[in-house]
């Protein structure tokens, strides 16, 4: 009677994978706040506090110059937008349950699913603020044109896709070296406030200031960004396929490491936290 069915074929078992995910998903979120619109409001206001400083910081120092031809205060949440997203992907993603987890107990609930959920609901509450911020801007402020909607989405995709990849590898470590990864982690996020490059154009850099971004997947994601985003703007010092093979490698390793993390699990590890 309370046995659960476990069904024997592959789309049986692909449906409820992805069922699972779902539920979990939707309590990735209700963890982040019981309330589903007051967390969208609070990632809303973080996202608009993060456009003012930089549109202010713009002003003040007078690099409005330096923009690419085109609505300005667009060419800020483009790059703000991304980095948010990165950001939080790889937050999130290190901060999914391990193998310890009480969850963990439950049969149906493995690491993956964990992982898998905690990524969607981040990019899921990134991308509704995003649309809801653009809206607001287009019919209260300043009606814009995106050159090519698809190709800025799939470079928003991209930047969530290296953020997990970068989440994934640190969290493989983390049950090792707890206390590291915490503050390699904000050491990662607060760099990226430059070093995603945001603030500047790939075309407009000097060698040598390219190669201090161009390691960054961020900052290849940012600019390619800006090229879908502007008429005005067609960048040829980032790559599209640079962050795109490095997530999926990112990926791969830190799906690896903790596939030997978990098969190394102790109970102890979760003493404490």
């Amino acid at each position: 009677m309370f046995q659960q069915k476990i069904s024997t074929n592959s789309i049986g078992t692909a449906v409820n994978l992805i069922e699972l995910i779902y539920h979990a998903t939707v309590r990735q979120l209700r963890k982040t706040h019981g309330n589903a619109v007051v967390g969208l409001i609070a990632n809303m206001i973080q996202s608009m506090l993060f456009v003012a400083v930089f549109y202010v910081m713009f002003s003040i120092l007078g690099l409005k110059g330096s923009a690419v031809r085109g609505d300005f205060l667009l060419y800020v949440m483009s790059g703000i937008f991304l980095f948010m997203c990165h950001t939080k992907a790889m937050g999130a993603v290190v901060g999914a349950e391990g193998p310890t987890s009480p969850m963990m107990q439950h049969a149906p609930m493995n690491t993956v699913v964990a992982i898998t959920s905690a990524a969607l609901a981040s990019l899921y509450i990134q991308v509704l603020s995003m649309a809801v911020i653009l809206t607001l801007y287009y019919t209260l402020s300043t009606p814009f044109v995106i050159n090519q909607p698809v190709g800025a989405m799939a470079m928003l995709l991209l930047a969530w896709l290296s953020g997990v990849g970068v989440g994934l590898v640190f969290l493989a470590v983390k049950p090792w070296f707890p206390g590291f990864v915490g503050i390699i982690t904000t050491i990662y996020a607060r760099a990226n406030m430059i070093a995603s490059g945001k603030m500047v154009l790939a075309n407009t850099l000097p060698p040598k200031m390219l190669a201090m971004f161009s390691w960054n997947p961020l900052f290849h994601s940012i600019d390619q960004a800006r090229g879908f985003t502007f008429i005005n703007y067609n960048p040829h010092n980032s790559s599209l396929t640079y962050p795109l093979y490095l997530s999926l490698g990112l990926i791969m390793i830190g799906l690896m490491g903790e596939f030997y993390t978990r098969t190394h699990a102790s109970l102890s590890w979760g003493a404490g936290r």
